[in-house]
């Protein structure tokens, strides 16, 4: 799940540490149980920039697959990206770990930046983004199976 977040010709990226050293992503993860892809992103943009996030848009769900390396075979990975907008920084809260900070960057800054990327569906979102792609956030439905029951409630 992914959050792409602009404001005044910026987004909100994050620099995390990853086997592969530092590289700039969109504050993005993956779900926990229970969790609906809206929800996801929700609570991923929160932890790793301390900021609230508000959909607004599904930019589309996207699919890549990591090379393989001497550490191992690659990973196909699924993708949800959302688009909307972010709180000021919560005071007080931290960003999980492994994100070291967050950055306001330009596209042509992210473009440069395109070697250090966490893979190729970082720039991909944001040029979906700046194309004005938006899907309504109904287009993604989560059957009521999905949610974990409520603490003390009986499960069959």
């Amino acid at each position: 799940m992914a959050a792409v977040i602009e404001k005044d010709g910026r987004y909100l990226m994050i620099e995390e540490m990853t086997r592969d050293g530092l590289r700039i992503n969109n504050p993005a993860g993956g779900l926990e149980a229970g969790e609906s892809p809206l929800e996801g992103a929700i609570r991923e943009a929160l932890e790793e920039t301390a900021c609230h996030f508000t959909p607004q848009a599904l930019l589309g769900v996207y699919m890549a697959r990591n090379p393989d390396s001497e550490r191992g075979p690659g990973v196909t990975y699924m993708r949800f990206a959302f688009c909307g907008t972010a709180s000021d920084p919560v005071p007080g809260r931290t960003l999980d770990s492994p994100v070291v900070r967050t950055l306001w960057m330009t596209f042509d800054e992210i473009v440069a930046a395109a070697p250090r990327l966490r893979g190729p569906l970082v720039l991909q979102c944001i040029a979906d983004h700046r194309a004005g792609r938006r899907l309504p956030l109904d287009t993604i439905y989560t059957h009521p199976s999905v949610a974990r029951p409520a603490a003390g409630s009986a499960t069959s």
